[in-house]
């Protein structure tokens, strides 16, 4: 990676189409390519890839959609804006959220961030063949998510680059398709990373939450209170690992979760000032400054309540965090029956 390459992280949105057409970027996307985020909103994807790996890319595209997948890294080139700086390699993270395709950006880079990104990542692909330097695993993890349900339609062959997709068809090497179907109930928020309480920027639907009620609000206001403790912790964590050699905001791999979601919400920081632990915030931090972590954040909430009821809007659901420059990204899968109108 060039020196003069900023060590940051982006987050992406684009569609189903086989243009991988751009639906939103965060600022650090011109920081990364030099592409101005005006100029980037809709324009297709597919022009950023470098030539030799365009086929490839739309059927990565293709697959990873029709298999539903989630927090998935690919290495590829992206064209930057200055001619003379020529294609960045880059580590790409995907997770299918519905109608959208919703993950990050970065350059690509060996060393301790390689393997944090790709030791918490569910799969990995590599499609410009330098970036196998970066390919670092742990040999027989399970995959830290249980398997979305895959829609009942056909699946690309593997390994022919030919579909039985009435609407896909492979021509000279190059995959053509009509935009594909709605996949899992999977929601996409944006936190601010930067604020103890979380406030939601961005929510990509309205399957879990109303946009409406949640947009603005701590993040906290929609975990149950019996979680929150360790949802914070969680975030502290990969905060944590979202640093860069410099100490800067980026990316640090992928982590995952259960806890219970509060559809409707409720306020939160007036109960977070008298049952927080600020000095046990600090201490994770403190643990954590420094060093990778040794396995990707798994596991379930702990039991413990506040004394709280159960309510009619809670709903449990799989999380997966991820920190990047401009926020946290967070996808919310529910594992439950939807809760009570």
């Amino acid at each position: 990676m060039n020196s003069e390459t900023p060590r940051l992280s982006c987050i992406a949105i684009v569609d189903f189409s086989q243009d991988i057409r751009f639906l939103y970027v965060t600022e650090s996307f011109t920081e990364l390519l030099g592409w101005d985020v005006r100029e980037t909103i809709g324009r297709p994807g597919s022009d950023l890839v470098h030539p030799d790996e365009f086929s490839v890319v739309r059927q990565l595209h293709y697959g990873t959609i029709r298999q539903d997948k989630a927090a998935v890294l690919a290495y590829l080139r992206l064209k930057h804006k200055d001619p003379l700086r020529g294609y960045l390699l880059c580590a790409i993270s995907r997770t299918v959220v519905h109608n959208v395709l919703v993950g990050s950006i970065s350059p690509a880079s060996s060393g301790i961030k390689a393997f944090q990104n790709a030791s918490t990542a569910q799969e990995v692909d590599f499609v410009t063949p330098v970036a196998r330097d970066f390919e670092f695993r742990r040999w027989g993890d399970p995959s830290p998510m249980p398997p979305s349900p895959i829609p009942n339609i056909p699946l690309l062959l593997e390994g022919t680059g030919e579909a039985e997709d009435p609407n896909a068809e492979c021509k000279d090497g190059i995959l053509s398709f009509k935009p594909l179907p709605k996949q899992s109930a999977r929601v996409a928020l944006i936190l601010d990373r930067f604020s103890m309480h979380c406030p939601v920027q961005y929510c990509s639907n309205d399957l879990l939450v109303e946009t409406t009620t949640v947009m603005g609000r701590s993040f906290y206001d929609f975990v149950s209170p019996k979680n929150e403790d360790r949802v914070r912790e969680w975030i502290d964590m990969v905060k944590a690992w979202g640093v860069n050699e410099k100490g800067q905001p980026s990316d640090g791999g992928f982590g995952f979760g259960k806890f219970t979601l509060l559809c409707k919400g409720r306020e939160s920081r007036g109960e977070q000032m008298t049952t927080s632990r600020p000095s046990r915030r600090k201490e994770i931090f403190a643990s954590l400054k420094g060093q990778l972590a040794k396995t990707p954040l798994v596991g379930n909430v702990s039991s413990r309540t506040h004394g709280s009821s159960t309510r009619d809007d809670e709903m449990p659901v799989d999380a997966i965090f991820s920190a990047h420059s401009d926020g946290i990204l967070l996808i919310l899968r529910s594992t439950g029956a939807p809760p009570k109108s």
